[in-house]
């Protein structure tokens, strides 16, 4: 009872921030993330970079559930990056984030959905980061995070100087090459295909004049009405 009246205070505090577009946007983002990542990337050893690259990694070395990982390793990063993130920023991704580990945890109930393309890894990384691509889009327009990815790639910016963009080239990399030690070099090769098309697909979804754009939606990390953070 207690729990409830929290979330209801919550959503009565920010029902400005959380329209019913907004929200649905969110599920249905988060959704699409964890189904794929679930049925194509856990199943064909087809990595992502960021924190969704982690969450397969450390999943792999110790066996524990990405929905248990998911919001671990994003609170992490929330936390090392809070100071450069606005108030209405981090709501969205609390929203977000809660609900990318409850699909996660949904979808584990459940044989993979889609058929076995381990096969076909090129296949594989394509449709992968399509799901990716879509998912983290969607969230990303309605001002938050599908992961503590852009809350790091922020902070990195800002400790460093050097563009968004680069600095989640890092992360990338970083998690594909630690992703060496359970994943082969040539399945690390075709994760490299899917980052690349689900960065592309984040960029074109950012941008595009999509009709379930929602109002404040745009909003960039530091909480300004500047056009989202990945930057070619």
């Amino acid at each position: 009872m207690h729990f409830k009246k929290m979330l209801s205070d919550f959503i009565e505090k920010n029902k400005g921030l959380f329209t019913l577009k907004k929200f649905a946007a969110i599920l249905i983002g988060t959704a699409v993330i964890s189904f794929g990542m679930y049925n194509i990337h856990q199943q064909t050893e087809i990595t992502e970079g960021g924190v969704l690259g982690m969450i397969l990694l450390i999943n792999n070395w110790s066996g524990i559930s990405p929905s248990i990982l998911a919001p671990i390793l994003d609170v992490l990063c929330y936390a090392f990056a809070f100071k450069f993130l606005g108030k209405d920023f981090l709501k969205v991704s609390a929203v977000s984030t809660l609900s990318l580990a409850g699909f996660f945890k949904l979808w584990e109930h459940f044989p993979p959905m889609l058929p076995n393309l381990s096969s076909y890894p090129f296949i594989a990384a394509l449709i992968g980061g399509l799901f990716v691509g879509v998912g983290v889009g969607l969230v990303v327009r309605q001002g938050g995070s599908s992961g503590g990815d852009d809350a790091l790639a922020l902070a990195i910016s800002k400790l460093t100087g050097c563009r968004i963009s680069r600095a989640y080239l890092a992360t990338d990399i970083s998690v594909l090459l630690l992703s060496l030690s359970y994943i082969s070099f040539r399945h690390i090769a075709f994760s490299l295909v899917t980052v690349t098309v689900s960065s592309l697909l984040i960029d074109f979804m950012q941008n595009a004049d999509l009709k379930f754009k929602t109002k404040g939606s745009r909003k960039n990390l530091s909480g300004s009405n500047a056009d989202p953070v990945r930057e070619d």
